[in-house]
């Protein structure tokens, strides 16, 4: 036999193994997390950079990372094992039923059974079985076969969604998983058995429950219970709407641009976008005698700027006037920047804007006094006036967009019943199947690579590189305020997958697999290699007054 040398870049030392031999051989039991010194079991493995499971034989030398919770590719292997765990055990506990997964809630992965209400002793019995699971330590196995064989069982297993993907892809061959005699397929590799999925509860929530997996900062837990009702109805809005649209998932979209319907469809998705935003220009003119003031926020690529400027819009119909103020003018002086654990500034931070000024500002207009705005300098760190002044008559709102926007704490000297807010994301409600919904954050990166490297020369790497530290911000700063919205909107639109997809493809295959950002970047390709791209003239079809016009180019509003 072959001796192959594998280099570990956890331990910096070089491994020699029989060719054909798998990487659960050198595998050690645990990674350490060099910030937190936590150590943290053995999920997955980078071999040059690309995700395989532990049980990927080599055959030629390799740079081997070996992963765990602590790495966003750990925590994805991790769900998707206890996603096909939880499957297992449902069509043991109770074969007569379709179970289904959602989408992703601040408590966890939503999931019910298709068409009934989850029972109390459902969730019970479901749990008792998913801990037996465990405790056998079951291995995850897998294989490659024919698509249209993998095709026909999922259609006896009763998964139309996941037989429809695989037909409207034309492949030859896909990878088939199996636990315990059943088949799922997953874009991504399990953990080598059930055995490593302790961490997990079910939580009773709506007409289904919520899968909760490990907290982040401490695997032994599951994540916090969190306030996700206005979150919910928006998403289950949506995906009614999805319903009626017939594109409930990638094989029907798939499905509805290969027909040729792809411009229908964008018109259709503008027309509802704009319906929404007009519902919420009605909701604040209904309470102009008391609302002066709309705070918007969201996550990153989240749309805020275009929403705030198609509300606005919708608001001079009606008659009303808005007025912009830019919170990104009211940070404090450089010098009084509160800093993170890194010690690098933390512009995020809600002590980092002037938060005293903000309030005596808008407590002024709101009195019918006069201000005199002021405009921050971001090389030199501190805020100047220049003699731009502001007041407001009687038909005049105050319109401003920020990522503390919904946090209480923002203007708590303020009359919190003369502000109407607005959280506004991109929640999209399509799955690749019945057990894999699309992550809205996978989303929003799109979005950001493809706006970043047009407007701002920001390569599709750095982006990749400084994204966890916005999801940093945003988990810290925004999602936990997100049910204080007095609406939200959902800005994600059925074609823009497709649309991302066509633009974000080739910028990702420029990423080197030398890059620290090549293995997301291989993550991102394998994942719109799902899905069929719009063309040239079909893009040319989507409005400028779109929202897709913020990150794509060519908006006029």
């Amino acid at each position: 036999m072959d001796i192959i040398t594998i280099s570990c870049v956890n331990d910096g030392k070089d491994y020699q193994l029989e060719q054909g031999q798998p990487l659960s051989t050198i595998a050690p039991k645990a990674v350490v997390d060099d910030r937190t010194g936590k150590e943290y079991p053995v999920l997955a493995a980078l071999v040059d950079h690309q995700l395989k499971s532990l049980d990927f034989p080599v055959f030629y030398p390799h740079r081997v990372e070996f992963v765990g919770y602590n790495h966003p590719e750990g925590r994805r292997t991790y769900l998707r094992s206890l996603s096909f765990l939880a499957q297992r055990a449902a069509r043991s506990v109770f074969p007569e039923k379709i179970f289904k997964i959602n989408h992703s809630l601040p408590s966890g992965l939503y999931c019910k059974f298709r068409g009934e209400h989850v029972a109390d002793e459902d969730i019970l019995r479901l749990r008792e079985e998913m801990r037996r699971l465990v405790a056998e330590d079951l291995p995850f196995t897998h294989e490659k076969i024919l698509s249209a064989q993998a095709e026909e069982i999922f259609k006896e297993q009763h998964q139309p969604l996941k037989a429809g993907l695989l037909n409207s892809l034309g492949s030859y061959f896909c990878t088939v998983y199996y636990l315990d005699g059943v088949a799922d397929n997953f874009y991504g590799p399990l953990v080598p058995s059930t055995g490593y999925l302790k961490v997990f509860d079910l939580m009773p929530f709506h007409h289904g429950f919520c899968l909760q997996y490990p907290r982040f900062e401490d695997i032994t837990r599951t994540i916090p219970r969190q306030k996700q009702l206005k979150l919910t109805v928006t998403l289950k809005e949506y995906g009614h709407w999805c319903k009626t649209t017939g594109v409930v998932s990638v094989g029907a979209l798939n499905r509805r641009l290969l027909e040729g319907e792809a411009v229908d469809l964008i018109n259709i998705c503008e027309a509802r976008q704009e319906r929404g935003y007009a519902d919420l220009a009605d909701k604040i003119y209904a309470a102009r005698d008391r609302v002066k003031i709309v705070f918007l926020a969201g996550p990153s690529s989240s749309g805020k700027t275009s929403s705030s400027l198609r509300v606005a819009q919708q608001c001079k119909v009606l008659g009303l006037n808005p007025k912009v103020i830019e919170l990104d003018n009211y940070f404090v002086e450089r010098d009084r920047t509160p800093k993170d654990e890194f010690g690098h500034y933390d512009f995020e931070a809600l002590e980092a804007m002037d938060l005293e000024l903000l309030g005596q500002h808008l407590n002024t207009l709101l009195s019918g006094g006069e201000v005199e705005l002021p405009r921050y300098d971001f090389k030199q760190g501190k805020p100047f006036f220049e003699g731009k002044k502001m007041h407001l008559e009687e038909n005049d709102i105050l319109v401003m967009e920020g990522i503390h926007a919904l946090d209480p704490n923002m203007v708590p000297s303020v009359d919190q019943s003369r502000i109407f807010r607005i959280y506004a994301s991109a929640l999209t409600s399509l799955k690749l199947d019945e057990n894999c919904c699309i992550s809205t954050t996978d989303n929003r990166l799109l979005r950001r690579m493809v706006r970043d490297n047009r407007v701002r020369g920001i390569s599709p790497a750095e982006t990749i590189m400084r994204w966890a530290s916005v999801r940093r911000g945003e988990e810290k700063y925004i999602f936990p305020f997100q049910e204080n919205a007095d609406a939200q909107f959902n800005t994600a639109l059925l074609y823009e997958l497709p649309m991302l997809r066509y633009y974000a493809d080739p910028l990702l295959r420029r990423i080197q697999p030398s890059s620290p950002a090549y293995a997301e970047a291989v993550r991102l390709l394998d994942f719109l290699a799902y899905i069929v791209p719009l063309q040239p003239a079909e893009i040319a079809a989507i409005p400028p007054t779109s929202i897709m016009r913020e990150f794509i180019g060519g908006q006029t509003l």
